[in-house]
């Protein structure tokens, strides 16, 4: 389903100064994987999820999503890319603070001009999923770090996408919440998502319901 085909990612600092991000990498995701990609800060990992989602493109080499070529896709093309295919769940949640739970979540809809019916629909499934419902109304500067992610979740699933991202996401969060965004890792997994994680939290290691464990180092996959 995903494919990453030697990719190499540099970042130019200034004229005599770039680092190289991705070092020729290639690597498959099948569909239904739950992929973790461990490492340092500074390895690549959160790199590749950006290559996935098409927020960025690499310096050489092919990213294929569902056989087609996204890394060479127009900035217009890729946001539909997005929209349809990609949830993502960021360390810092990338919440609006001013807007309400309900309007966060809402978000990712606004483009696709559905029918008030089905956007409610579509909302009031994805808050009773993720258990965040009684907050609906509530200020995201007001909610906990637990709820935050919560309607993070929520927001990067309410289109039904088939890709889940999730970069450091427990980087934020104590041990009993981290705990609970792998339960919800889980039942993602089960409704035959492909999920990859970009973390460094070692209570993802040891997990029976993860497919893979990827360890990246200075932007190599090591072997």
């Amino acid at each position: 389903m995903i494919e990453l085909k030697n990719i190499t990612k540099k970042y130019e600092i200034n004229k005599n100064n770039t680092v190289t991000a991705l070092d020729g990498i290639s690597l498959k995701i099948q569909e239904g994987e739950l992929v973790v990609l461990k490492g340092a800060s500074g390895s690549g990992k959160s790199t590749i999820l950006s290559l996935i989602a098409a927020l960025s493109k690499p310096t050489s080499g092919e990213v294929i999503v569902d056989k087609k070529q996204i890394s060479k896709l127009s900035d217009n093309f890729a946001s539909i890319y997005r929209r349809d295919n990609i949830g993502f769940v960021f360390q810092k949640y990338n919440l609006i603070p001013e807007l309400s739970v309900k309007e966060n979540i809402l978000l990712p809809l606004v483009p696709l001009n559905l029918e008030e019916k089905l956007v409610e629909e579509k909302l009031q499934k994805v808050m009773k999923q993720f258990h965040i419902e009684h907050k609906a109304e509530n200020l995201v500067k007001n909610l906990s770090g637990g709820e935050q992610q919560r309607t993070a979740i929520a927001r990067a699933n309410v289109n039904q996408p088939k890709i889940i991202l999730a970069d450091e996401p427990t980087a934020n969060l104590d041990k009993k919440l981290s705990l609970h965004f792998i339960e919800i890792l889980q039942e993602l997994k089960s409704e035959g998502k492909t999920i990859v994680v970009a973390t460094h939290d070692p209570l993802f290691f040891d997990l029976d319901f993860i497919d893979r464990t990827i360890e990246m180092h200075q932007g190599k996959i090591v072997e």
